[in-house]
């Protein structure tokens, strides 16, 4: 599409950047899509092992029952848990593979992590808990106490299962019970179940590379890391490297964060990249107490709303967050500004103005790259050439740095890929390169089917597989309850609500779950789920809805936000609400507000 501008206000050819974007775009499309990633198990189950957990801990089997058991003990299952308690249930139980709280923020311990979303706007429930954030960029250490602390001042220890991996759940329509089984030989009753793990990122997956399986190095991946051989902690001094070739491949939001403390370390690094990064300024600093303490009462709800509806294009007078997140909508309403639109009139020209501030934003970021990085051939490959949404954009202030240090190769692929493991390194551009240790950040299975990101069957009425019935892409009621399996909530952001910051989806859907449960309380119902007109309807709002960001979408290069490329049917109905999260969680409260539970068939028994 041809994009007109006018000329003082842009210093590039808009039509012209967006045929480079395709360009990179096509190089990088796959025909496999997100079957280039393989399962983790077998000789690989390796990956998936706790660094963290007693290896000697044992306990006895369960066969009690429970009024409601969550899977998962990250954020997800925390705030069901939250809510839960807020409404009075008490009878609930939690079941985590971890040996504790934190999900995302327990598994992930690499060197340098640490929130990339203001953790004013990303740690939830502050207020509550009585937290206040070391800095504006918590570090990962940080964010797992404020878990704990979470489920201290919640009661969420009193009853929870750690180091125990669930293995199915099964509906018994008579008795109107779930059966949850674990490796632990549980045979828990429950009479409702959350499924809270399918959303996190906790579960790796390993790129399909040729020979993965013959490298005789050290290999691990970011979510698991390996301190035994680097040595070191989250903070870095990773002194067991000193003497090491190292290779690392990824070079998404995890290897941004991990990837300074490796050249640092390492006799040498290289660095294996199929697509690059957007890295722009962070801006870390740390917490003014006196600021902190003078906001007033339900500041962080408000900071909450207001980043989601900046990084959703929504027009607002007011950014309380100000960063490198919300800038692509400051650059829009200037734009919607000087062109005099008023409120209401001339909107349809709002997706233009999107697309050039985007374009103008990216620019600037390129134009970073080439002040800070010195070798001409690296600036090259590190410019990233996508709008600044296709992928989940980075903000680092070292990251571009280290390709200026002498120990630090950058092995571009031009968007192929490594070509093959071996037994000693690397296979990239038909070159091997040795090396003693391989680290993968290649991202988890999020944006997979069903039953890789949950890991375990659901058997619904009549034994109804949950995976069988959404081979061809989820069906749901607001992305929570399917029909044939009833009292099962899923939490993910299938068929439901995509924020950046994930945490604020987590906090609507978690009410939403509560206010269902509550309802159902107080009329003495047993059993809850969708009737088929109302999950019709749901799958075709979806389907309708995907048009808003399908366009987007197929313009990006491959990643997880489009499913590497695949738009597919299948990939739109087990996609986000397209109308953004801001849209999806009116929805949900309007819902609630009607106060009839429209939609769904309940039961005494």
């Amino acid at each position: 599409m041809s994009i007109e501008s006018p000329a003082t206000e842009l210093d590039f050819d808009p039509d012209k950047l967006l045929e480079k974007y395709r360009a990179e775009r096509d190089k990088r499309l796959r025909p496999e899509a997100n079957a280039q990633f393989i399962d983790i198990e077998g000789s690989f189950a390796r990956f998936l092992k706790d660094p963290n957990a007693d290896p000697t801990f044992t306990r006895a089997p369960l066969a009690d029952q429970v009024e409601v058991l969550i899977v998962g003990g990250g954020y997800t299952g925390m705030l069901a848990g939250v809510r839960l308690r807020q409404a009075g249930i008490d009878n609930f139980r939690i079941i985590e593979r971890g040996a504790d709280f934190g999900g995302t923020w327990y598994w992930n311990r690499y060197p340098g992590i640490a929130c990339d979303i203001e953790s004013y706007v990303y740690l939830p429930l502050l207020e509550e808990v009585g937290t206040v954030p070391s800095r504006r960029y918590a570090p990962g250490q940080e964010i797992y106490e404020h878990c704990r602390a979470m489920a201290l001042k919640f009661d969420l220890y009193r009853d929870v299962c750690f180091q125990t991996v669930t293995t199915s759940l099964h509906w018994d329509d008579a008795e109107a019970l779930w059966t949850v089984r674990t490796n632990r030989g549980d045979a828990i009753r429950a009479r409702f179940v959350i499924i809270g793990n399918m959303a996190s990122l906790e579960r790796p997956k390993l790129p399909g590379i040729a020979g993965l399986e013959t490298f005789k190095g050290r290999a691990f991946h970011t979510s698991r890391w390996d301190f035994d051989y680097t040595g070191g902690n989250a903070h870095g001094g990773l002194t067991g490297l000193a003497d090491k070739k190292v290779g690392i491949i990824g070079t998404g939001a995890t290897a941004v964060q991990c990837i300074p403390h490796l050249a640092n370390d390492a006799r040498h690094l290289y660095v294996f990249q199929r697509t690059p990064s957007s890295i722009d300024e962070r801006h870390d600093r740390l917490t003014d107490p006196a600021w902190f303490k003078a906001l007033e009462p339900g500041w962080q709800e408000k900071r909450i709303d207001n980043f989601t509806k900046l990084t959703s294009n929504i027009l607002t007078d007011e950014d309380l967050v100000n960063d490198g997140w919300t800038q692509l909508a400051q650059q829009v309403n200037t734009m919607f500004t000087k062109r005099k639109l008023a409120a209401g009139e001339k909107l349809e020209d709002l997706p233009k103005l999107v697309q050039l501030a985007d374009l103008k934003q990216m620019e600037r970021i390129r134009a970073r790259v080439d002040e800070i990085v010195t070798n001409p051939d690296y600036a090259a490959a590190l410019k990233p050439y996508y709008n600044q949404f296709c992928k989940r954009p980075c903000f680092h202030d070292g990251y571009l740095e280290i390709f200026n240090r002498s120990n630090v190769t950058l092995v571009d692929t031009d968007g192929k890929g490594v070509e093959r493991i071996t037994e000693t390194g690397v296979i990239a551009n038909g070159h091997e390169y040795e090396v003693d240790c391989l680290v993968y950040a290649t991202g988890f299975e999020v944006g997979r089917t069903f039953d890789r990101r949950i890991g375990y069957p659901v058997y619904g009425r009549n034994g109804q597989e949950l995976a069988e019935k959404w081979k061809n892409g989820a069906s749901t009621l607001h992305g929570l309850l399917s029909r044939g399996f009833p009292n099962c909530f899923v939490v993910s952001l299938v068929q439901s609500s995509f924020a950046f910051n994930f945490l604020h989806s987590m906090l609507e859907i978690s009410q939403h779950i509560s206010y269902i449960l509550g309802q159902m309380k107080a009329e003495g119902a047993m059993v809850v789920e969708p009737t088929q007109d109302a999950e019709t309807a749901w799958v075709t709002e979806i389907e309708r809805s995907s048009i808003q960001r399908e366009s987007f979408l197929k313009e990006c290069t491959p990643g997880l936000y489009n499913y590497e490329g695949d738009h597919s049917i299948f990939n739109v109905r087990n996609g986000p609400h397209g109308g953004g999260p801001i849209t999806m969680f009116r929805i949900l409260k309007e819902w609630r507000d009607a106060g009839n539970m429209a939609g769904l068939e309940r039961r005494s028994s």
